[in-house]
């Protein structure tokens, strides 16, 4: 059957009901503009007239009269004001008018993208978080994803930065292995180039993922507000520490979390080890101890790589000795172990004579050993005491005597680390890219942060004793006189350096701690004061 045409005024104007419809259109967009004053005021007089009818409504039967003669008196004063019914009106206007406005829509839910995304990383928890025995699963396949993922939000480019995931209470949230899997899956998942943080909650069975801000880089060496016997290390999450220093940052003044190592007769982590990459920064943290320990106390540089780090420092006032061959270094250590013991002894004698301590063996003494490997390789080769064998002295016994070692070493000599380094050295550091396993080596226990794939000099992760781990970022020291270095810190380190010694200083101290120390006479007995008597005649005052 031949399909009949259309009617002439349907075929022929279309054109003229679009244009029709077009001018409508605009018509009523310009009535909507012109008249958009009186429409919000009319939606606020019904909101007002709303708002009034719900608390008449509230109001109780008693107190209704009462409620009704106050308004009328109110009306009455008004009516009877000057200009009373007009300021009245305007008044009513403008209320109606804050009423009525149109307030921005807040979006409450995830938009479809955002949903996409939560159900793929459902789905890809199922395999985990679900066994066929579960009579009532809460991760399936196809299943609702609202009731496992009780909060969420995201960035502008639509990947989760915070996802709270309650999961089974049958899971083996105990495991390493287990929870490794688990935040290996959402770290791919949700993106990759960011630091997540995984809080696992077992008590609760929840599991927090959030994305931490990237740590600060623009905070340089300077004098950090601490008490004799505290050292900064460096800089962390403003959550995981309770203190912060000021300093003095590229983009002004702030207060910055610092990550704040106690050393001293107190102490419970009184030495230092640091683990990185070659140019992770372990120098530049070493050199950063260094100038805060010259503030109070006297230090011992001994350099095993020989690159020069730490020439910036020789001859100055507090420095006993920077060395770098084998021969003063082990001849620098062989005196550092006598001094401890000859520390321990003095404290020791004014402690049974009821006097106070000496004050030379009270200032403090710092041992920066650097590369410690390759000393050893070199005294290995020729027949020689290994250096790390020359500090045992001031491992166990450096806390009592107010001396401290910070040793630091690379990835790939970490096992040339002796005994005694790995068991009194309680304060870790790891620096630079390293897999999760070598910081769990290092640190006693893995990070509870992803890895980032850019890691800048001096970032790594810190860990004091048996406290959590913590993100660290080390204050930028570099060696002042390397070409490389930027001027502001080149003239950073430069005005913390003391000044340096004359010539006769630094020949005595030379001689002291450079060559090979002769044995000492034996010290002339003293008499033996005896017990100290119960009621000891004092001494007058005045």
């Amino acid at each position: 059957m031949a399909r009949r045409p259309l009617p002439r005024i349907l075929s022929s104007g279309s054109a003229q009901i679009a244009r029709s419809r077009e001018i409508a259109r605009t018509a009523a967009d310009s009535a909507t503009d012109v008249l958009h004053p009186l429409i919000t005021v009319s939606r606020g007089l019904r909101k007002l007239a709303a708002s009034a009818r719900a608390k008449w409504a509230a109001t109780p039967k008693e107190r209704r009269g009462p409620t009704l003669l106050l308004v009328a008196a109110c009306v009455l004063v008004v009516a009877l004001m000057p200009y009373g019914p007009l300021l009245a009106l305007v008044t009513l206007m403008a209320a109606a008018a804050w009423k009525g406005r149109e307030r921005p829509v807040v979006r409450t839910g995830p938009d479809d993208a955002e949903i996409a995304r939560l159900k793929g990383l459902y789905e890809a928890l199922v395999p985990y978080f679900s066994v066929p025995e579960d009579p009532a699963p809460l991760f399936a396949h196809g299943g609702d994803w609202s009731g496992a993922f009780t909060e969420y939000a995201f960035d502008e480019d639509g990947r989760p930065t915070r996802l709270k995931i309650a999961y089974p209470p049958y899971f083996t949230d105990g495991e390493p292995a287990a929870r490794a899997r688990i935040e290996q899956l959402l770290h791919a998942k949700s993106g990759r180039g960011r630091e997540y943080r995984f809080d696992w909650d077992e008590e609760g069975n929840r599991l927090v993922m959030s994305v931490l801000p990237a740590l600060p880089t623009t905070i340089a060496a300077q004098r950090f507000v601490t008490v004799p016997g505290e050292t900064v290390l460096g800089f962390t999450d403003a959550d995981a520490v309770q203190r912060t220093v000021p300093v003095v940052a590229s983009d002004g003044t702030e207060d910055a979390p610092a990550v704040v190592w106690r050393t001293g007769p107190r102490s419970t982590e009184p030495h230092l080890l640091v683990v990185g990459q070659p140019g992770s920064g372990t120098s530049s943290l070493l050199r950063s101890i260094a100038l805060q320990a010259l503030a109070h106390g006297d230090v011992l540089i001994v350099e095993g790589g020989g690159t020069g780090e730490y020439a910036c420092l020789t001859g100055r006032d507090g420095v006993l000795a920077v060395e770098c061959g084998l021969s003063g270094a082990l001849a620098t250590l062989e005196w550092a172990a006598h001094e401890t013991e000859r520390r321990l002894i003095a404290a020791n004698r004014a402690r049974q004579a009821g006097r106070p301590a000496p004050e030379d063996t009270r200032r403090p003494l710092w041992i920066l050993l650097d590369r410690p490997g390759v000393l050893g390789d070199l005294a290995a080769a020729d027949g020689r005491t290994d250096p790390q064998e020359l500090l045992q002295v001031p491992l166990r016994h450096g806390r009592a005597a107010q001396v401290t070692v910070v040793v630091a070493e690379q990835f790939d000599s970490a096992d040339t680390l002796s005994e005694a380094v790995r068991t009194h050295t309680r304060a870790r550091i790891v620096l630079g890219p390293a897999a999760p396993d070598q910081i769990a080596a290092v640190l006693g226990t893995a990070p509870h942060t992803t890895p980032t794939p850019q890691v800048p000099a001096g970032r790594g992760y810190a860990r004091l004793g048996s406290g959590p781990v913590l993100r660290l970022q080390v204050p930028a020291t570099p060696d002042p006189y390397d070409d490389a270095t930027s001027e502001a810190h080149r003239q950073a380190v430069l005005e913390l350096l003391p000044e340096r010694r004359d010539a006769a200083t630094t020949m005595a101290i030379e001689t002291i701690t450079v060559k090979s120390p002769e044995p000492a006479p034996a010290p002339r007995a003293e008499p033996d004061p005896g017990p100290a008597p119960l009621h000891a005649p004092v001494a007058a005052e005045g």
